[in-house]
């Protein structure tokens, strides 16, 4: 059914469709100009955040190239939570990058020299005036053990503020706004893929790991964590918790699409990852918010088509 859907969309508009292909692919006609440095930052986004990455690809000149950087910077912060397996040892990891911050804004050329996400961060704090606290608070936000769960709901909106939303502002910054009702709209933006974000990667977590659901949530529903990693069909109660953090996290992009008369038509293109954010949770809503079920997990086809279609119309 997707791939008709897919294929008669494509063929009514068939220069979009070859924009498409180029798309998905990951190329453009600039790439072949592209330093060492900047392919390394494209690639490292490519392969770890695969809807982001699209809706970059689609930016164009200078903005492109830095927010690939920030992304990359954002990319291999994020990662350490899931490849290490001692707390310690993350902890010595962000703290590098954490400082790197600082020996960017320093002009400490060659420290910044040996590492291509760096290189390619300094170059954007050169051309830009970014609040070195935001890129900082990327860092000092991932520092949580494995085991540490969230108690509310509150508490996962904070951290996809500070995880996310934080990202969202760098971007802004690039681009040079500053408009009070931007930030609340891409403040909302950020909750809304955060909170997604981490009900996509519950059925990736390990035993030993914290889900992310709060407790709060596992309380009302008297459900326990194992309940929530078996993902049984018909478990209604555990339906009900993944629901009610997707509710939430709609609750937020509608906030966010509600400003949308207030954001100018050329940062609505920083917004483009609301598509994915919604066509995720409906396809969650329809197998009754299993997380495990396949129709969610896998990905979703259509994005590319759907991404270059609304920077089109200057929609998100």
């Amino acid at each position: 059914m997707l791939s008709h859907q897919r294929s008669r969309f494509l063929t009514k508009f068939p220069k979009l469709y070859k924009n498409v292909l180029r798309l998905k692919s990951g190329s453009s006609n600039s790439s072949a100009n592209l330093s060492s440095s900047e392919s390394y930052c494209l690639n490292l986004v490519k392969n770890h955040d695969h809807e982001n990455f699209l809706c970059t690809l689609l930016l164009t000149g200078d903005r492109r190239r830095c927010a690939f950087a920030l992304r990359a910077f954002n990319v291999e912060v994020s990662k350490i939570g899931s490849t290490v397996t001692e707390d310690t040892i993350g902890k010595m990891k962000l703290k590098f990058w954490h400082d790197s911050i600082d020996k960017c804004y320093n002009n400490e050329q060659s420290y910044v020299a040996d590492n291509p996400v760096l290189k390619e961060l300094k170059t954007t704090i050169t051309k830009t005036k970014l609040t070195k606290s935001f890129l900082k608070r990327l860092v000092t936000s991932r520092d949580r053990p494995k085991n540490q769960g969230f108690l509310t709901t509150k508490q996962m909106e904070d951290y996809s503020e500070q995880t996310v939303s934080s990202l969202y502002y760098l971007l802004l910054e690039v681009w040079g706004v500053k408009d009070l009702n931007v930030d609340h709209a891409i403040s909302h933006l950020g909750k809304a893929q955060g909170l997604t974000n981490l009900l996509r990667a519950i059925p990736y977590r390990g035993r030993s790991e914290a889900l992310n659901i709060p407790q709060e949530v596992l309380m009302k529903q008297g459900v326990s964590q194992e309940r929530i990693i078996r993902d049984k069909v018909g478990d209604k109660a555990v339906e009900e918790c993944i629901f009610e953090i997707a509710s939430v996290a709609h609750q937020h992009l509608e906030k966010s699409r509600n400003l949308s008369d207030k954001v100018p038509k050329e940062v609505k293109q920083l917004f483009l990852a609301s598509y994915a954010i919604e066509r995720y949770l409906e396809r969650l809503r329809q197998v009754n918010f299993r997380l495990s079920d396949q129709k969610v997990l896998q990905r979703d086809q259509m994005l590319p088509a759907v991404f270059l279609w609304n920077k089109i119309r200057c929609r998100y």
